[in-house]
């Protein structure tokens, strides 16, 4: 038996100037440039700067009547007058008057440079190669990644030499290139883990009765020497402490990322652009928004022009009607791309002014111990915003400090309460962590059962598998990995 059944399900889906609002909101300032020049180039109708002439437009035609027309353009006629009116403001742009006309952002200029593989090959034309030996050898330093590593099986690098190159070879060949390679400069590079890019260093080194020990450790206890087992490595290779101290030294001034110290490494290292900056003016906490994210907007009056003349026009021909529409969808999206720009700074200033404030102790200090517990949902109920939007500015932005350019999520933290029952934020128990940690004695590093004791009398009551949390979260290794001899 058949049965129907009536269900109502209540949804909310957002629209795509909602989505395409949350995208702008997100980006920071020199990915919401990329965004802005791109939209400018895409549509005529949006112009960017101020117009030649501050005579607004739009009493020209506020006494105009519609257009009509027996037939329509679409089922929802255009308003020309919509257009002429309400939006062709001369001076119509989204400036905010929080930060000063004069002041010029700077941009840094990069030096020209060989590129580190460019770097690499022009080192192998010094070598005697015969062709097959060449193709391999480049490959490879294609193949080598930004800290100056090989992070490939041989057998796939086989594989794609076969299959792009041509080069029908075995692991064996390549093996015996790969040597040539290791041979380059910086020394370390093209190899295939953090124990074999340390040999290489060593063994290109003068060798002396220290270096020659390190290279032992490094050949033959490697994971002993990681794990710092100290005890065992000298039981290992029957050598006293002040032996050992002297090959670890060795080890620590190698270089673990060779393609690093590289100048003229051809990834460009991104520049971070505060969004915002914060100010001590006279005792007081004074915020400004990155001129760069306000930019002078309008729409175009040429744009406007020509719906002027389609109104203006008695008989409107099919393609008339035709660029009426297509004026119509340019500017429609000017006129949002606009406002969106006023919604997006509005959002990016009121959500860092409410952090501001409920962080003004740490502002005004630069104590992180200052901080207050702040989530979220804090500042969305300040601002009377969605979580999701606080988020997004939090998430993706920084802001040029007394104290450092600092990435906002930074200051948000959970909370939880001392033994006096006061809520306290949990970077302000890092940060004292941290610092117990630093002056600790590293031939006796904290345990974390002993680091827990020790924040409890601080008045921190927290578990032991907190404090390790913790730990981890400030990126510290466990206490045996601290440990120095």
């Amino acid at each position: 038996m058949l049965k129907q059944y009536l269900q109502f399900k209540l949804s909310q889906k957002l629209s795509p100037q909602q989505i395409q609002l949350m995208k702008l909101i997100q980006l920071p300032t020199q990915a919401f440039e990329q965004r802005l020049k791109q939209e400018l180039e895409e549509n005529p109708a949006l112009e960017g700067g101020k117009e030649k002439s501050e005579n607004e437009l739009d009493s020209e035609f506020d006494n105009a009547d519609d257009f009509n027309d027996n037939e329509t353009i679409n089922a929802d006629d255009i308003n020309v007058d919509e257009y002429l009116s309400d939006d062709e403001i001369p001076d119509y742009r989204t400036q905010a008057n929080n930060y000063s006309s004069d002041d010029d952002e700077k941009t840094m200029p990069y030096a020209a440079g060989t590129s580190f593989t460019q770097h690499l090959i022009n080192q192998l034309n010094t070598y005697r190669l015969n062709d097959e030996e060449r193709e391999i050898a480049e490959f490879l330093v294609g193949s080598v990644d930004e800290s100056g590593y090989i992070r490939r099986e041989l057998n796939d690098i086989m594989d794609d030499l076969a299959f792009t190159q041509n080069v029908y070879t075995s692991e064996e060949k390549i093996e015996s290139v790969l040597k040539i390679v290791h041979q380059l400069d910086p020394a370390g590079v093209g190899a295939r883990s953090l124990q074999e890019c340390l040999s290489i260093q060593l063994h290109r080194r003068d060798k002396t009765q220290q270096s020659e020990l390190a290279i032992d450790i490094i050949d033959n206890a490697f994971d002993q020497f990681t794990k710092k087992h100290y005890k065992k490595l000298i039981q290992k290779f029957d050598i006293s402490e002040a032996q050992l101290k002297e090959a670890i030294s060795e080890i620590e001034h190698l270089n673990p990322k060779p393609g690093g110290s590289y100048a003229g490494n051809n990834r460009i290292v991104e520049h971070v652009v505060p969004d915002f900056a914060i100010k001590i003016v006279e005792g007081e906490l004074e915020l400004t928004l990155n001129g760069r994210n306000a930019p002078e907007l309008h729409v175009s009056r040429e744009y406007n022009n020509m719906l002027k003349g389609y109104k203006d026009t008695k008989d409107k021909s099919k393609s008339q009607k035709d660029a009426v529409i297509f004026i119509k969808q340019k500017l429609d999206a000017a006129k949002w791309f606009i406002e969106a720009i006023k919604q997006r700074q509005q959002t990016l200033f009121v959500t860092m002014s409410a952090i501001m404030h409920y962080q003004k102790d740490y502002f005004l200090t630069g104590d992180e111990r200052n901080l207050k517990p702040m989530i979220l949902k804090d500042i969305a109920d300040e601002i009377s915003m969605d979580v999701s939007t606080v988020s997004r500015v939090a998430n993706s932005k920084y802001v040029d400090t007394p104290y450092g350019t600092k990435l906002i999520k930074e200051f948000f933290s959970e909370s939880m309460k001392n033994d006096q029952g006061e809520d306290v934020s949990t970077r302000e128990i890092k940060k004292i962590l941290e610092t117990v940690i630093e002056e600790e004695n590293k031939k006796k590093p904290l345990t974390d059962e002993t680091l827990a004791t020790i924040l409890k009398e601080k008045g921190y009551p927290i578990a032991r598998r907190t404090v390790a949390k913790y730990r981890e979260q400030l990126d510290i290794p466990v206490a045996r990995l601290r440990k120095k001899i």
